[in-house]
């Protein structure tokens, strides 16, 4: 069944469409990410157009996001406090990378940056997550234990306060800036930013992994929302029969994902998120030196 996408100026196969919104948000509700690390690439690779596939991710993530929440958040696995200091970092760097964004796409440059920041970002914490789950799994079996997080220089901060979900007594100020650079990827990469979110939340403010889960799908919906919203109105890159279409599926993938969640242990999960981020970095890494079938083509004038 076809249907036709007015912002993207294209007819694409809505079974399809639905399809790929089912799967990633079965991901977000497993991993905690919004998966719009995976549903950018997807989008871009069935011919979707940058700006609209980056805007119309945000979208498609902020719902696939609310329904990955609403599960957690009835299991008691979200830090409110620890989200409100996130999402304050995450609106400032969102309105910032929308900007940018707008000026990449001015000059003609938004789709190699995009592509670029996708390998370097993803290859580098994908591979970071591998290596650090096979080591705790390796912990595991041998029995040896392992401090929840190691007293960093960050946590000499001044503005701590005490995040009771998390058992944390640190500065809001790591945290907050955390936020700031996951709204920035948001706007320039159309991500939820949870597969960055959830590694720094564990390993830098070591908070449990499965408060982290929640608590990184609630920073996720609020910033994506306004990403969304900015980019509507900065770019006019939104589609929004395109962004229904994901998002129905995305609802429903969510929830199978968190119930499977619930059925592996934090090593194994991050583990998994981690080589399912090297395999889509290492895939855009091959397209960038990639011979492209057409050397020139017209694009609409700004």
């Amino acid at each position: 069944m076809q249907v036709y996408l007015p912002i993207a100026e294209m007819s694409v196969d809505a079974l399809l469409i639905l399809a790929l919104g089912g799967g990633v948000g079965f991901l977000s509700g497993l991993f905690g990410v919004g998966g719009g690390f995976i549903m950018t690439p997807l989008l871009i690779l069935v011919g979707i157009p940058s700006p609209v596939a980056v805007a119309t991710s945000a979208n498609q993530t902020m719902g696939a996001s609310v329904s990955g929440l609403i599960a957690h958040w009835r299991r008691g696995n979200v830090d409110v406090k620890m989200g409100l200091v996130l999402l304050a970092g995450g609106l400032v760097g969102s309105l910032a990378g929308v900007r940018i964004f707008r000026w990449l796409r001015a000059i003609g440059q938004v789709d190699l940056v995009v592509s670029l920041f996708y390998v370097v970002i993803l290859g580098t914490v994908g591979g970071l997550m591998v290596v650090e789950s096979a080591r705790a799994i390796l912990r595991r079996r041998h029995k040896v234990r392992q401090k929840l997080h190691q007293h960093l220089w960050m946590h000499g901060l001044p503005l701590k306060l005490r995040f009771r979900a998390s058992r944390l007594y640190i500065s809001v100020i790591p945290p907050a800036m955390i936020g700031l650079v996951i709204g920035f990827l948001s706007a320039v990469m159309g991500v939820g930013g949870g597969f960055i979110l959830v590694p720094a939340m564990i390993y830098l403010l070591g908070m449990p992994t499965g408060v982290v889960i929640g608590t990184s799908l609630f920073q996720v919906v609020f910033v994506t929302a306004n990403v969304t919203l900015l980019q509507a109105i900065e770019n006019h890159s939104v589609d929004v029969v395109l962004a229904l279409l994901l998002m129905v599926g995305a609802v429903a993938g969510a929830q199978f994902g968190a119930q499977m969640g619930g059925r592996l242990r934090g090593e194994e999960m991050r583990g998994l998120l981690g080589m399912l981020v090297l395999a889509v970095a290492t895939q855009l890494a091959v397209d960038l030196f990639r011979v492209p079938e057409q050397l020139y083509t017209l694009g609409p004038l700004l």
